[in-house]
């Protein structure tokens, strides 16, 4: 058992690392935008299905309340959370529509969507991504497995980071990871200092 325990360890370590050599300039990049949208007055919404929505709600969380700093509010909300608006989408229109109509209803040019899908392929984040685009939002994904630039997500984002393994769990992991990362790197650029100075 320690060494299944040992082996998941690493495989999770790989992912990340794998991640990291690809695209560490990508997650300073998206935390530089989320600073420009947050200093331009705009909010940031986040949404995914799943594992995916569970981490949209963590995020807008550490947005809104502190990741490591006391500091003021910052706008985020996590797209997945009323199941009054999500189950009135899905019952009158279709699953599919459950995040396009909540960015109709509260996206702004100056807001940035960003999409969590495992696959990249998710077709209500896919649909999602492609209104906010329409709009005139700043749109990102962070997904995984092996998606071409022409498929999924892709068409419909300024900017895709991509975790390179086709594992969902260990994707998920990382994806956790990389969101810490931006939301500590974001507290930096923002107020000056890091959280464990």
């Amino acid at each position: 058992m320690n060494e299944f325990i040992y082996t998941r360890l690493s495989q999770s370590n790989m992912a990340k690392e794998a991640f990291a050599k690809e695209s560490s300039q990508k997650v300073l990049q998206l935390a530089e935008e989320i600073v420009s949208t947050f200093n331009n007055g705009g909010k940031v919404l986040i949404f995914g299905n799943g594992g995916s929505a569970a981490d949209a709600q963590h995020v807008a969380a550490e947005f809104v309340n502190r990741f490591l700093l006391n500091r003021r509010p910052l706008p985020a909300i996590a797209l997945s959370t009323d199941t009054s608006i999500l189950t009135a989408i899905g019952n009158d229109f279709s699953y599919e529509m459950i995040f396009t109509k909540q960015i109709q209803a509260l996206g702004k040019p100056e807001d940035l969507a960003w999409g969590l899908t495992t696959s990249g392929t998710s077709p209500n984040v896919v649909q999602a991504l492609a209104e906010a685009k329409e709009i005139g939002l700043t749109t990102v994904a962070l997904t995984g497995g092996t998606i071409t630039p022409k498929d999924g997500v892709h068409p419909h984002c300024d900017m895709v980071l991509n975790v390179p393994s086709n594992y969902t769990p260990r994707i998920q992991e990382a994806h956790l990871w990389i969101e810490h990362l931006v939301c500590e790197i974001v507290e930096k650029m923002m107020f000056g200092r890091w959280g464990d100075e």
